[in-house]
């Protein structure tokens, strides 16, 4: 077998490209869901996301533990309550092994400290809220063999590609 820094590889073709405007005063990752579900969305990769938000909730890894899983002991979460301009999502949707999908996303988004405008960054969680000209889009992909699995190593749902 050739030697390789992969873990796993695959293709497959857009489908279709998923775009959703979300109402303020909602839950982001509440309204993600709700997408991927009408949608019937079981693979796809987040194209971007942008808009006004009413306070964000970022999730960060603190420390890598000496045993696995990651904790929230491992974590700092970090709220922010104060207007944001979403700048960025990125992530993807996989089917887990109950056939139901796996949002993981990753969002950036910058907000007014003093006179400096700051950017911040991290796993999308429950709390982060909507405020103004929120569009999400999510292209739907077909032939990608994705899926979630529960990885023995991180002792956490994780990618498998192939």
């Amino acid at each position: 077998m050739e030697d390789t820094l992969l873990e796993g590889l695959g293709s497959g073709r857009v489908e279709r490209i998923v775009v959703a405007r979300i109402k303020p005063g909602v839950d982001l990752l509440e309204a993600i869901q709700e997408v991927v579900r009408r949608e019937g969305v079981q693979k796809g990769v987040f194209i971007g996301a942008v808009g006004g938000l009413r306070e964000a909730m970022f999730r960060g890894l603190r420390r890598l533990p000496a045993q696995f899983p990651v904790t929230d002991e491992d974590r700092l979460y970090l709220e922010i309550r104060q207007p944001l301009e979403l700048l960025s999502l990125t992530g993807h949707v996989s089917p887990r092994e109950d056939g139901q999908p796996n949002i993981h996303a990753h969002f950036s988004a910058c907000t007014v400290q003093g006179d400096s405008i700051v950017t911040l960054g991290g796993h999308l969680t429950k709390g982060t809220v909507t405020a103004l000209k929120v569009a999400v889009a999510i292209a739907v992909v077909d032939g990608l063999p994705m899926k979630s699995v529960f990885g023995a190593h991180s002792q956490s749902e994780e990618l498998v590609i192939g």
